[in-house]
């Protein structure tokens, strides 16, 4: 006889990886906690947490393995792939989590109220976010963009401090 899974063990199950995602990003948003989203915090960033390093591996590493599960990056919309994994709370330090893959793309414009901190994680290695490679980018509130990725193929990590985006009409 085979087992059947129910609708709230297989909600479990999915729950796990995306807890464990949720914690590996937490130690990365304890580290801004107070600080302002500034060219100073990018740079700290980029040394104390490179692209290459171990930390930054992991979650690269980890946002693959769930966009291949099919729990990250679940829409599509002008040839590029998002959605939101973490809603701002106490476990991400008031920040939310948003993951998009992009191809040689223009994304739609949109301003960060409360500024914005991406994580550039290559797929391809000459891919570029903004025209930055593997790494961290910030902007600071107010600031607006298009954000594209040329190059090839990058997954991009983005840290909303209480969530808040707007997108331009018609974006």
């Amino acid at each position: 006889m085979t087992a059947v899974r129910t609708g709230a063990a297989s909600e479990a199950s999915a729950s796990a990886p995306k807890e464990s995602f949720t914690s590996l990003v937490s130690s990365v948003t304890s580290r801004l906690i107070g600080r302002s989203l500034d060219a100073a915090l990018a740079l700290e960033l980029n040394r104390t947490l490179p692209g290459d390093g171990p930390e930054v591996q992991a979650i690269a590493a980890a946002c693959r393995d769930a966009i291949r599960d099919g729990w990250m990056c679940q829409r599509e919309a002008g040839g590029i792939r998002y959605g939101r994994v973490v809603k701002p709370g106490p476990a991400t330090h008031g920040f939310s989590v948003d993951v998009v893959e992009m191809a040689d793309v223009i994304g739609p414009r949109h301003r960060h109220p409360n500024g914005e901190i991406d994580l550039v994680m290559p797929l391809d290695r000459d891919a570029r976010f903004d025209g930055h490679g593997a790494g961290w980018v910030v902007y600071g509130p107010g600031s607006e963009h298009r954000p594209t990725v040329t190059g090839g193929a990058a997954l991009i990590l983005y840290l909303l401090p209480g969530g808040a985006i707007e997108f331009a009409p018609g974006a």
